[in-house]
């Protein structure tokens, strides 16, 4: 195969989590890759201007901008998410990935609702900025103290009011495998055009202490991602695969090591369920 195998690989900076941004960038372009996923942590040690010009130096593209989100609380987070958006749009990035908050004082219907009226007050901001709200589902483990949204059918619902191009889902494999439902609920997101992103790790048995860095790489878990990707193929989504895994292992060894095994269980795991 030739180097086009990795034209839709994105390196997450969460998976080389002790690389700075240049060094993310850098390190992604000397391994061959087209794409990196930022957080906000990274882009604002560097500054936007910076991180945009080295972006462009090393031509590399930006998949998707994390994180916006945390709309279930009581205070005003809708700033903080204009911002976000702004980032976006200043860095190209076509994706704000939204966490959208745990549950406060026991009120999970009330968080929920908070949720859909802030979404719905971003929305035109978004769309004026060109950059689409990606709502990811957490696994329901998470649904206490970081996103009450577990299934992509609820993130679907969520997304329903508003345009496709303006708001839309990430399927994320570590957080959605265990949904019964998958299948359909992928084939659902396809038919309204709203597959945001498409990210990958696996899950590991046993789990880590700390269930937040129990993501692992690709193979080491018991994720399927042929079949998980072949859905999101069949769905229409031909946008980057982007690999974020929090893993305390994983980010304590050499960075490149790690981006050249991700490459090497991409390429057996999930690139022959990629449609062209």
């Amino acid at each position: 195969m030739t180097g086009t195998e990795f034209a839709r690989l994105s390196l997450n900076t969460k998976t080389t989590n002790s690389w700075t941004l240049r060094e993310a960038v850098e390190g992604a372009a000397a391994a061959g890759l087209p794409a990196v996923g930022l957080w906000r942590d990274r882009v604002a040690e560097a500054g936007v201007a910076e991180s945009a010009k080295i972006l462009a130096d090393n031509g590399i593209r930006v998949s998707s901008l994390c994180r916006g989100g945390f709309l279930t609380g009581f205070d005003d987070a809708l700033d903080d998410n204009r911002r976000a958006i702004e980032e976006a749009a200043a860095l190209g990035a076509p994706e704000l990935v939204m966490v959208v908050g745990g549950i406060p004082h026991r009120d999970l219907p009330g968080a929920r609702a908070r949720v859909a009226d802030r979404i719905g007050a971003l929305a035109p901001h978004a769309a004026a900025c060109g950059v689409r709200l990606a709502l990811e589902p957490l696994h329901p483990m998470y649904c206490a103290d970081r996103a009450v949204i577990s299934t992509l059918s609820q993130a679907l619902a969520l997304a329903e009011p508003h345009p496709a191009d303006v708001v839309g889902v990430v399927v994320d494999t570590f957080h959605v495998w265990w949904d019964p439902e998958l299948p359909q609920q992928i084939a659902e997101a396809g038919r309204q055009s709203r597959i945001s992103s498409y990210q990958i790790c696996d899950w590991l048995v046993p789990m880590a202490a700390d269930p937040l860095m129990s993501r692992g790489m690709m193979g080491d878990g018991v994720i399927d991602f042929a079949s998980v990707t072949a859905m999101v193929s069949a769905a229409g989504y031909h946008g980057d695969v982007e690999v974020e895994i929090f893993n305390a292992d994983v980010w304590s060894a050499d960075p490149r090591g790690v981006v050249e095994t991700m490459k090497q269980r991409y390429r057996e795991l999930v690139l022959p369920g990629l449609s062209a």
